[in-house]
């Protein structure tokens, strides 16, 4: 691995599932993004990105676009993006006039993350795109297709996206294997890599995005984000115990039967077979869970390892207002690990 010793405090963001409580409902999961995503915005943190996921029981994040416009009307600094938008399940055209009227809304503020996976099942990614069926084959022409819809109109150009022309909304790629890593680092594009449930390829994809990397006008260095799985609590034992919805949520995952966020269970890893705690363990390989000094060593060590440029948490806690105490921690620690000398972009 060479990945460079960081010389500056990654900038801190946050990722939402939007996810549905047991006993709860849709509209609740909704307001409390909302509120979730305020507490970021106070905290400081650089970014706020939405998950599109469709056909998911416990999932609120089907219509990205719609949800971005929501937590970005309800903030007024930090950005608001997808994290990302599964470009196979839509038209570039109408992904960039989604997000070039975002963009004129709030202008600024608004990040467009793509992913080539479907983020679905085959049968809900031919109801998005009953024309015909996009793979992954397409994405390289896709993105080449938005970054043209959002950049400035050229001389007979036919297709327009209005809104959407002239806005340049950053892209960035998302991935969790080889591929995007590449095709980022050849279009000159920030990376993304989802090691908040895939963390196994996350060092080698980070060091053939950066060795490969092509600057662009808009980036002329690489700049890598990596996802992290977040629980933080006043001690480690409670926050094993609030992980434990998590746990739940990555096992229903891993055996097909998906549930709302479920709430903590004492004990619940002790329950558990040794090859499901194997599972899941591997799942949140890069996850930092504990008390506010194993958030700090956790934290430090994982932008030691990578040279991030920014640490998008995931936290999923089942009581929202712990949630957002867990937030608070993260970021308590995070400004231990030395004073950021990097603006957020």
């Amino acid at each position: 691995m060479n990945a460079p010793a960081p010389t500056h405090r990654p900038a801190l963001s946050m990722l939402d599932l939007v996810a549905v409580r047991e006993g709860g409902t849709v509209a609740q999961a909704l307001q409390i993004a909302l509120r979730t995503a305020q507490h970021a915005e106070k905290l400081g943190f650089a970014r706020y990105w939405l998950a599109e996921h469709h056909n998911m029981p416990g999932i609120a994040s089907s219509a990205t676009a719609v949800l971005v416009g929501y937590i970005a009307g309800g903030t007024s600094r930090i950005r608001v993006g997808s994290g990302g938008v599964m470009l196979p399940n839509h038209a570039p055209l109408v992904v960039a006039e989604a997000f070039g009227t975002l963009a004129e809304l709030y202008p600024g503020r608004i990040d467009l993350g793509l992913g080539r996976a479907p983020g679905t099942d085959p049968a809900t990614m031919r109801a998005l795109r009953r024309s015909r069926v996009e793979t992954a084959d397409d994405f390289p022409q896709d993105v080449a297709e938005l970054q043209r819809l959002l950049g400035p109109v050229q001389p007979g150009q036919r297709l327009v996206a209005m809104p959407g022309a002239g806005t340049n909304v950053p892209i960035w790629l998302l991935g969790s294997s080889l591929f995007s890593a590449q095709l980022a680092a050849q279009e000159g594009l920030p990376y993304a890599f989802a090691s908040h449930f895939a963390p196994r390829l996350m060092h080698q994809a980070i060091d053939l995005y950066r060795s490969l990397y092509q600057p662009s006008a808009a980036w002329p260095k690489p700049y890598v984000a990596i996802g992290v799985p977040l629980i933080a609590a006043p001690t480690d034992d409670e926050a094993e115990y609030l992980a434990s919805s998590t746990y739940q949520r990555v096992l229903s995952i891993l055996t097909g039967n998906r549930l709302s966020l479920q709430p903590p269970v004492e004990n619940y890893a002790a329950r558990l077979q040794p090859q499901e705690r194997a599972a899941i363990g591997d799942f949140l390989a890069a996850a930092v869970i504990g008390g506010p000094d194993t958030v700090r060593d956790g934290l430090t060590t994982l932008a030691q390892e990578t040279g991030a440029d920014e640490l998008i948490l995931v936290c999923d806690v089942y009581d929202p207002a712990l949630r957002l105490r867990s937030l608070d921690i993260a970021a308590q620690a995070h400004s231990a690990t030395g004073q950021a000398t990097a603006a957020a972009l």
